[in-house]
């Protein structure tokens, strides 16, 4: 494939540019790049000032509302957006159960959900693994019992990025406990403001509680809630775990936080000169460049190459960002040094004064590295991931 940009391409990223810095709110690019946490309604106030352009789904075609875009645009648009301190778009409607709907779904949800996702009318949560069915997921244990007017849901779902703010969860159930894991298992959409659904944080090691368990007790789901056919979920869950791999990868994330990383070590004295002087440091920096060029290589070289979705590649993708990305963290712990270690959790709160030791940015530093431990686990373990690309790739 060609990796030169065009004229096209380059007045692409050029109209990108100038759109995110004219549009993008002051305070959330300010939070951005000082990894303070964002609000719900930060992400939908993107998501909407994106939607007016028409550009509330880059990876959508364009008969379901989408821009249509190549894999070159949508890549041009993730890392410009991300370089310039925008929010990721919220996966979990556009990347997820989006295209899942647009493949597998009926034409009333596709009408009645996905134009909703386009300005987070709908806010959308993932509700697959279970305490003991992370990795194996096949073995969850949530059951979906059938009756005259739908499926009465009971069970536990955990890891559940952002469900605090959620209205709707596309959930994995076991239909048919008699059959083996993986045919058994249904895809159903559930509301999450009903009776009988119950929320509660769980505090990461930065001090946030993005992640949530829920508790189903007995929830309704109608007949029209069920995705494609009964005990065939297992195949759409496989399917949209492809794209969500492909999105963890995080390209865009990896060029802003390098952008960070750059800057720290530019103005960060130590010995008397800025950390970037450092010859070893600088090495350690090139080095995480190349890694990021690469792996923004093999992303194009997947996507171009993945017609009918993403395949196994997904993996390799999944594998290499959750480790650049960790290295990026852990990169900036090196640069910050000891002014990185008084962390206060109250400073990634908006709006927050930081007090102690260093530059404000230090505090920030740790709560990146600290945060990003979870890379490697959550969207299938590295070592699951490994498992794949040795039977699917390596052994095909």
């Amino acid at each position: 494939m060609d990796l030169t940009w065009n004229e096209q391409e380059l007045a692409f990223r050029k109209e990108v540019r100038e759109f995110v810095e004219a549009e993008l709110p002051a305070d959330i690019r300010e939070k951005a790049f000082k990894h303070q946490r964002l609000t719900n309604t930060d992400y939908i106030r993107w998501h909407r000032i994106l939607a007016k352009k028409g550009w509330g789904a880059p990876t959508w075609p364009v008969e379901f509302g989408g821009t249509g875009w190549g894999p070159l645009q949508r890549l041009i648009f993730e890392i410009e957006s991300f370089k310039a301190g925008a929010p990721r778009l919220l996966p979990f409607g556009l990347s997820m159960i989006g295209p899942v709907l647009m493949k597998y779904g009926s034409k009333e949800q596709q009408e009645r959900f996905l134009p909703r996702m386009l300005t987070v009318e709908d806010w959308w949560c993932q509700g697959y693994s279970e305490p003991g069915s992370g990795s194996d997921l096949a073995s969850l244990k949530t059951r979906a019992v059938k009756t005259a007017d739908g499926y009465v849901v009971t069970g536990q779902k955990t890891w559940t990025t952002l469900g605090q703010y959620a209205d709707w969860m596309f959930c994995l159930a076991r239909t048919d406990p008699d059959a083996k894991p993986q045919r058994g298992i249904s895809m159903l959409l559930i509301d999450m403001r009903q009776p009988g659904v119950t929320v509660r944080p769980i505090h990461t090691l930065d001090g946030g509680a993005d992640v949530n368990e829920v508790w189903l007790d007995e929830v309704k789901v109608p007949f029209e809630n069920l995705v494609g056919n009964e005990n065939e979920g297992w195949t759409y869950a496989k399917y949209l775990l492809g794209h969500e791999r492909t999105g963890i990868a995080g390209i865009g994330h990896c060029y802003r936080e390098l952008k960070i990383l750059k800057n720290l070590a530019a103005t960060t004295i130590k010995d008397g000169k800025p950390a970037d002087q450092n010859p070893r440091l600088k090495e350690k920096i090139i080095r995480l460049e190349i890694d990021i060029r690469a792996l923004e290589m093999l992303l194009l070289r997947v996507a171009a190459n993945s017609a009918q979705g993403p395949g196994p590649e997904a993996s390799i993708l999944k594998v290499r960002g959750s480790e650049i990305q960790q290295d990026l963290a852990m990169l900036q712990m090196e640069v910050m040094g000891a002014n990185s270690w008084p962390y206060d959790f109250a400073w990634m709160e908006p709006g927050a004064e930081f007090e102690g030791p260093g530059p404000d940015f230090a505090a920030a530093a740790s709560a990146g590295y600290f945060d990003m431990r979870k890379t490697s686990i959550y969207g299938g373990t590295t070592e699951v991931q490994k498992g794949i690309i040795a039977k699917m790739i390596l052994s095909a």
